[in-house]
């Protein structure tokens, strides 16, 4: 064996030990592999960086913003709360959000899907009096099935495809991953509605479901504006909303001063404020269906529907400049065009206006700007944000605008009128212009990490490759499975790919894995899409695990879930998957 390989084998086995131990951040470990692989020689000095140009890379990024612009939207939201009822019998609600779940991963990406869902199931398990950990796995694992059926739905999908560009000289279509990918989503979803879910330990209580809901409840007030407004209309009309919302209206502000009682027979009037209590998603869902507005929304062009707008928690320490202060006496909207939504005080109730409430240590504020503004306002104020607790404010008026020009995007990309990135990046730049994406959204929504992981390992997989690496791999794969069927070196690959998956990136996994493939199809005389396909389907399992997949490590806290808890149920999944994919992918990509 030539000292290149060697010298490659030995690089790539120790990113793997660095990836599963997990204690380095993936990029830097890939990013500090392919500089050593440079200095060694491994890597020619002009291709280092021509990973930051692979069109696999531009094509995530542009995914993510646009990801980003449609649940921006709403569009989302307003599709979930039509089809979730807590009411539903357990295996029935599963399969209703696990099939939703399975259908934003195909457009949109699969961590977004999960993050916009995973509160609504959450909710939905408490209001059914059931432990969520019982529906949050299974809701991971649908988006990660989900993301199967499209090109756009994962980045292995992705990979693939433009590792065929560069192999074959054309790319994966946009639907060519669907005819295996909603085989094995159909089956994958039926098993964990049905079966899977069984499987799981029923150690989280109620008590841990009401936990990972628990926000922190603030007395907030919105403002009636025009829009708001319908002939003789009243506090008590707004009840349906509030109680579908979990949002309690606790009386009505006219002329700075707030009337007696909860108001509910009062007839609104534009300018009025309506006093609610409620955790921040949920004040905010409330202004949305609700069409009101939030104090001093005449300061942000567009009011609640104004671009770029999120709802951040923040803790007041003891000497922060608003302490024992009211956020009119130091000008807050004024200087920074942060609005003081609302105030939590220890479960307290208070009588005052929010924006004349002298505020104090230990107080919890819900500021709401965008998140330039918000930023700044935090570090003046000298108060301490919460990490994780920002709420984005949902412009659902433009919810079909959003989805028009998605699926223009998409249709130009498969009549091939434009390549899917030319074809993504209009669809960006359209959403900026429409103010569904800030420019400064369109950074934020990137997951860096992914794109410096995944133009890091381009040079090193093109390395594996060129010193022959993959080859090495492909033929004791086919050495392996001499003497049986043909399709079992499909199995074979497939059963590796996938452990290896369980345990890395599956960016990673697919660089790896696809030049294999090849090799293998090329030794065995066989269509190489046969093999392709095997990858894009293994990669993208990684069920056994809470390490495998990022969905998996953010339901763990949440659901109440251990290490040892994923392989009860992906075990028999991945099990599911290689039976059902296989057979479909020799129908359909024979070999």
């Amino acid at each position: 064996m030539q000292s290149e390989l060697i010298q490659i084998f030995v690089l790539l086995g120790l990113v793997f030990m660095f990836l599963i131990w997990g204690r380095i951040r993936y990029d830097l470990v890939a990013f500090g592999a392919l500089i050593l692989a440079a200095t060694l020689g491994l890597v020619p000095t002009e291709d280092v960086f021509s990973g930051f140009g692979h069109s696999a890379v531009a094509i995530i990024a542009l995914v993510l913003i646009v990801s980003r612009g449609l649940s921006s939207s709403g569009a989302v939201e307003l599709i979930a709360s039509r089809l979730i009822d807590p009411d539903r019998p357990l295996p029935l609600h599963i399969a209703v959000i696990a099939a939703l779940a399975a259908g934003l991963s195909a457009i949109i990406n699969n961590v977004a899907a999960l993050a916009l869902l995973m509160p609504m199931d959450i909710e939905a398990a408490k209001k059914a009096k059931r432990a969520v950990g019982q529906t949050l796995m299974p809701l991971s694992f649908a988006t990660i099935l989900g993301g199967m059926v499209t090109l756009i739905g994962t980045p292995p999908n992705i990979v693939i495809s433009e590792y065929r560009r560069g192999a074959l000289g054309e790319p994966f279509a946009m639907f060519d991953f669907a005819p295996v990918g909603l085989a094995v989503a159909i089956a994958g979803i039926a098993f964990v509605a049905l079966i899977g879910w069984r499987f799981l330990p029923q150690r989280t209580s109620l008590r841990d479901t009401e936990k990972a809901v628990e926000m922190g409840r603030y007395i907030a007030e919105l403002r009636i504006g025009e829009q708001a407004l319908e002939e003789g209309m009243k506090v008590e009309n707004l009840y349906p909303s509030a109680n579908e919302t979990d949002v309690h209206v606790l009386g009505l502000v006219r002329n700075g001063k707030r009337l007696r009682g909860l108001a509910q027979r009062e007839e609104l009037r534009a300018g009025d404020f309506l006093v609610v209590e409620g955790e921040p998603k949920a004040i905010e869902a409330f202004m949305g269906q609700t069409k009101l507005d939030f104090a001093g929304s005449e300061k942000h062009e567009g009011g609640v529907v104004a671009p770029g707008l999120t709802l951040a928690e923040v803790i007041v320490p003891d000497g922060s400049r608003i302490q024992n202060r009211t956020s009119r006496s130091v000008k807050l909207l004024h200087r920074h065009s942060v609005t003081l939504l609302g105030v939590a005080r220890s479960g307290k109730s208070f009588q005052d206006r929010v924006r004349l409430l002298p505020i104090r240590a230990g107080d919890v504020l819900l500021l709401l700007g965008t998140q330039q503004n918000v930023a700044a306002a935090t570090e003046w104020l000298g108060v301490l944000p919460l990490e994780g607790r920002q709420t984005e404010v949902v412009q659902r008026s433009k919810a079909g605008l959003s989805i028009g020009v998605f699926l223009l995007a998409v249709a130009l990309a498969v009549a091939g009128l434009l390549p899917l990135s030319v074809a993504l990046g209009g669809a960006v730049i359209a959403y900026v212009a429409f103010g569904l994406v800030s420019g400064h959204e369109v950074y934020t929504s990137v997951e860096w990490k992914v794109i410096v992981l995944l133009a890091s390992l381009i040079p090193l997989a093109e390395a594996f490759e060129h010193f022959g690496g993959a080859a090495l791999n492909a033929n004791q794969i086919v050495v392996l499975t001499q003497g049986y069927p043909a399709w079992m070196s499909l199995v074979a690959l497939m059963i590796v790919t996938m452990t290896l998956s369980d345990f890395l990136n599956n960016v990673a996994t697919t660089l790896i894995a696809a030049p294999i493939s090849m090799s293998i199809a090329a030794a065995t005389g066989t269509n190489p899409d046969t093999y392709l396909m095997a990858v894009a389907v293994a990669a993208s399992c990684a069920f056994l695990t809470p390490i495998g997949h990022k969905n998996n490590t953010i339901i763990m806290g949440p659901g109440g879930y251990q290490f040892g808890d994923y392989w009860r149920i992906g075990l028999p999944l991945e099990v599911l998957v290689v039976c059902v994919a296989v057979p479909t992918i020799l129908i359909v990509w024979p070999l």
